[in-house]
């Protein structure tokens, strides 16, 4: 009797779970697994304390870690010492002055007493030789992040030392020309194109600003206290191209292209702007040096606006497109080439007769946007390299041996001019 009760009893479940009419308790509780789909983006440059770094993401986005590939791993530096690691060709002919200048920033014992920072997965030192670098720490705007526009100081082993991050009401206003530079009392002086210029201090609190949607590239502080500024983002022929600023936000000087370019050679171009100025400078004569790069014109103008002094640089190839013009101590005149059609990345020129005094040229890097003479006669070069778009910054000698390199890691640049745009070493 017992087993027939038991058989009729198993009889009525089977039907009861083919009917619908109830379910397993194991199908009630049970949970669909979720498994990890790692990938992982290439390793970083080795750092000089003998660390790699990488980032690891989960594609599918679970709530563990199961299975998580190592995003660092140990390895060794590479650190230059008197080897030549370019091939780029440069001419012999170097006008470099201040070569043994601040011999305490061409040590290698700088090493031991560099202030430290924060490793940051994407940025990496690929060269550095202590002993030929001038040493210290380089401010620069990088881009790379769209939700993160970003002012950082690294010091010569890439680490963050100080960093600033555009509040969500600026970091769309980033191109054309994200300008940075520090000023003497310590602050930062940067250009947010189309929207304005800004003085923070290092806890990132504005001090002051200058709110005007037709400021691009260049911004500069002047000894008097003034701004200078420049606009080319979109500039037409009736903007002024330079204005300087006082501290309450008047306009007291401005120079208007079409004053002296309003002519048959000129009055047509029309590339991203008429002009396209992109970089301002007033110079210890009271004059202004002024970037045309519509025209590959270099201008010097007097305060009465009038052109005292021009290059054209259409001599190093089909639109050079010139940027950054630096006036050196020795008067001659530093610029960088970014156009794929320029005979150089970076040359120096002799005001007087308009020789090339010295040139750098690497086949492997495009568009160089910012060159700075260094106090030991080195020349910072902010450019990309072109075979995998990376943004890079480069420290050269007179003969064009690379003693420093930064890179942006993981980050290839969709477009011209790259994720960095300008950079300056700072003694520290």
């Amino acid at each position: 009797m017992k087993r027939i009760m038991g058989l009729v009893i198993s009889l009525v479940i089977i039907g009861l779970i083919l009917f619908g009419c109830t379910k397993p308790v194991i199908e009630q509780n049970q949970t669909k697994a979720c498994t990890q789909d790692w990938q992982c983006g290439g390793w970083a440059n080795c750092s000089l304390d003998g660390n790699q770094l990488r980032i690891c993401s989960d594609g599918n986005n679970c709530s563990n870690a199961t299975g998580k590939p190592p995003e660092s791993q140990a390895c060794i530096p590479k650190i230059e010492n008197n080897t030549n690691t370019t091939n780029s060709s440069n001419s012999s002919n170097t006008s470099n002055t201040n070569a043994s200048a601040n011999a305490s920033n061409t040590s290698s014992d700088y090493i031991s007493n560099m202030q430290r920072g924060t490793v940051d997965p994407n940025l990496g030192v690929s060269v550095y030789n202590p002993d030929k670098a001038w040493n210290g720490l380089t401010l620069l705007s990088d881009i790379h992040d769209p939700q993160k526009t970003r002012l950082i100081e690294v010091n010569m082993l890439g680490e963050i030392v100080w960093e600033y991050v555009f509040p969500a009401s600026l970091t769309n206003y980033r191109n054309p020309g994200l300008d940075v530079e520090s000023l003497s009392n310590g602050n930062i002086l940067f250009v947010a194109p189309l929207k304005g210029v800004y003085e923070i201090n290092r806890n990132g609190t504005i001090v002051w600003s200058y709110l005007d949607s037709k400021v691009s590239h260049d911004a500069d502080r002047l000894p008097n206290g003034n701004t200078l500024v420049a606009w080319g983002g979109v500039d037409s022929m009736n903007d002024a191209q330079v204005k300087e600023i006082n501290p309450q936000g008047q306009i007291v000087w401005s120079w208007y292209a079409k004053d002296h370019f309003n002519t048959p050679q000129y009055k047509s171009i029309s590339r991203e702007g008429w002009t396209h100025t992109n970089a301002v400078t007033r110079l210890a004569n009271g004059n202004t040096l002024i970037s045309l790069r519509n025209f590959q014109l270099t201008v010097e103008v007097n305060p009465q606006g009038q052109a005292v002094w021009s290059f054209d640089w259409s001599k190093f190839g089909t639109n050079p497109d010139p940027h950054d013009p630096e006036l050196l101590d020795n008067d001659n005149l530093l610029a960088c080439l970014p156009s794929p059609a320029a005979t150089y990345q970076a040359v120096e020129i002799n005001r007087t007769n308009g020789e090339t005094a010295w040139h750098y040229l690497n086949s492997s890097l495009i568009s160089s946007r910012d060159c700075d003479r260094l106090p030991n006669g080195n020349t910072l070069i902010v450019t990309m390299v072109s075979s995998k778009h990376e943004s890079t910054i480069l420290e050269v000698t007179s003969d064009g041996e690379i003693v420093w390199q930064l890179n942006l890691n993981n980050a290839p640049a969709i477009a011209s001019p790259g994720w960095f745009y300008t950079a300056e070493r700072i003694a520290g």
